[in-house]
């Protein structure tokens, strides 16, 4: 059964989010915080396959986490549910008129750094964590595969950063929402930060916003730091049988 608990405003909230704290679950509560919209916390335990019950797969087909249902939709309509952690970013920066310029280059800045993390920061430190901290056996070829891209992307966010305050330019951006959760992962897969002074200034300044720490606070109690010791966990998480 999926949890559910009201986090901010109404008591009937306006926005539903379906979450567990993971790096793709924070990029939405940062944003539902930094946005200051009123939302309600469905908690899914996907160690525990909450993932694929139908009524999560309702309204997130691919069967993972994040995913919103908005209440009060801009056309009025009946509640509307969005999958996918970009669209999700693009959907509520659209309702809150907040994180993406209303210039064109500037949108079209913020758009090409949300998908560079979807397609690129995300996927690539996914795979470097699971090699390095999660898979049964420890295979030197995967984990170095990974982490030279994990390197060579930090440097392209390195260079980027080297010219602009932010992913997008000159104004924090869903970009930065978005990439901000994956970069805070680089401690625990020993990634140099420090090698990367411009992604390290971008990074102790986002820190200090008080929404984006609203927002990775969310679920921090209920983390489970090392999947890979439950069997069943493994199972689900990692299709993997002993």
């Amino acid at each position: 059964m999926i949890e559910n608990q009201v986090v901010t405003g109404k008591d009937i909230a306006m926005l539903d989010l379906y979450f567990a704290p993971t790096p793709n679950g924070w990029k939405i509560s940062v944003m539902l915080e930094e946005c200051g919209l009123d939302y309600r916390v469905h908690w899914v335990n996907i160690g525990a396959g909450e993932q694929f019950a139908p009524e999560f797969l309702a309204i997130s087909p691919n069967n993972r986490i994040p995913a919103i249902v908005d209440h009060e939709p801009a056309d009025g309509g009946e509640p509307v549910s969005v999958f996918e952690t970009g669209a999700i970013l693009l959907y509520l920066a659209d309702k809150a008129e907040q994180f993406l310029p209303h210039d064109l280059r500037g949108q079209i800045a913020a758009t090409e750094w949300l998908m560079w993390q979807m397609g690129g920061l995300g996927p690539m430190m996914g795979q470097h964590g699971h090699f390095k901290l999660y898979a049964p056996e420890r295979i030197a070829y995967a984990t170095d595969r990974y982490r030279k891209e994990v390197l060579r992307l930090f440097g392209v966010m390195d260079r980027r950063l080297a010219e602009n305050d932010y992913l997008a330019g000159t104004d924090y951006s869903i970009a930065d929402i978005a990439c901000f959760p994956w970069v805070q992962t680089y401690k625990r897969q020993e990634i140099g930060i420090d090698d990367f002074r411009h992604v390290k200034r971008w990074y102790e300044t986002l820190k200090q916003r008080e929404g984006l720490r609203r927002g990775m606070a969310l679920g921090r109690d209920k983390i489970n730091r090392n999947p890979q010791d439950d069997a069943q966990v493994r199972k689900t998480l990692f299709g993997l049988e002993d």
